[in-house]
């Protein structure tokens, strides 16, 4: 197999050893570099933040390369140039493109590298293997929601803690206010006072009011079609349920064994 036709699939493999310890180690780093990022918004010895700091870079560099990597291996370079993953681990990087120019302001795309994540839910693949349709669906829900407050919250951090330092003094602050704000509680202790805070206070108010029902309309969707569905393991692919009368599965195509099953609320006599 010639060497980009490997790396390609190391990269995107997630049943193979080798490929699964490389999207592990990237979700790591993913999550290291956002923990990273809340740490350094609290008060730090200057050692530990010049460590962090260090720590920080070698990861971006790590980005940088798997994303040229997957440029290289990718067969039609514009197409993976403008694919939504390829863009937002773009988003993710440009701290490092940008850092000889010292563009202060593009600091603020390293709150998006949360969002790489994304890359691996669809593959099936956190720290734990998401067989269950259903568990993926609600493993997306949920991350969607948290990525997008996470997001905000480094945004709203990011601008309004140099004017408003009293207000929006760590991360944890940030995040609170992004909750509140999202789920249109608004208890109002904490007001930006900055215009790209109001900005991004007005955004939040419309991503919740637009993200929250739609995400909890496709849950309720997959547990109302999940309600009219018999438990019917597949033995090839996992997937528990199917239709009542299906006798191939609608994942893999395997033939579905004929199991008795119980009534939902019978009680076992054992």
């Amino acid at each position: 197999m010639p060497i980009r036709q490997k790396i390609a699939f190391y990269l995107d493999d997630i049943e193979n050893p080798v490929g699964r310890t490389v999207n592990l180690l990237i979700i790591g780093l993913t999550l290291l570099s956002s923990a990273i990022f809340v740490a350094q918004t609290y008060p730090l010895p200057i050692s530990v933040r010049l460590v962090l700091n260090v720590l920080d870079r070698g990861i971006l560099l790590v980005f940088v390369l798997e994303y040229l990597l997957r440029f290289w291996c990718a067969q039609s370079k514009l197409t993976f140039f403008f694919s939504p993953f390829s863009l937002i681990d773009l988003i993710a990087i440009l701290p490092f493109f940008f850092r000889l120019t010292d563009i202060r302001f593009i600091l603020i795309f390293r709150w998006f590298r949360i969002l790489r994540l994304i890359r691996f839910i669809e593959l099936k693949i956190l720290f734990f293997r998401i067989n269950n349709e259903d568990s993926l669906i609600l493993t997306r829900i949920l991350f969607t929601v948290f990525a997008i407050i996470f997001v905000y919250s480094g945004l709203i951090y990011q601008v309004e803690h140099p004017v408003n330092p009293e207000s929006f003094g760590t991360f944890l602050d940030a995040f609170y206010f992004s909750v509140v704000t999202m789920t249109t509680v608004g208890f109002g202790d904490l007001t930006p006072v900055s215009e790209g805070g109001r900005l991004l206070t007005v955004l939040m108010i419309l991503t919740g009011i637009a993200l929250i029902p739609w995400q909890l309309g496709d849950l309720i969707r997959r547990l109302v079609k999940t309600a009219n569905q018999v438990e019917k393991v597949c033995s090839g692919c996992g997937l528990p349920f199917h239709d009542a009368d299906a006798q191939f599965c609608k994942i893999c195509g395997i033939q579905l064994q004929n199991v008795n099953h119980l009534e939902p609320n019978s009680v076992s006599n054992k």
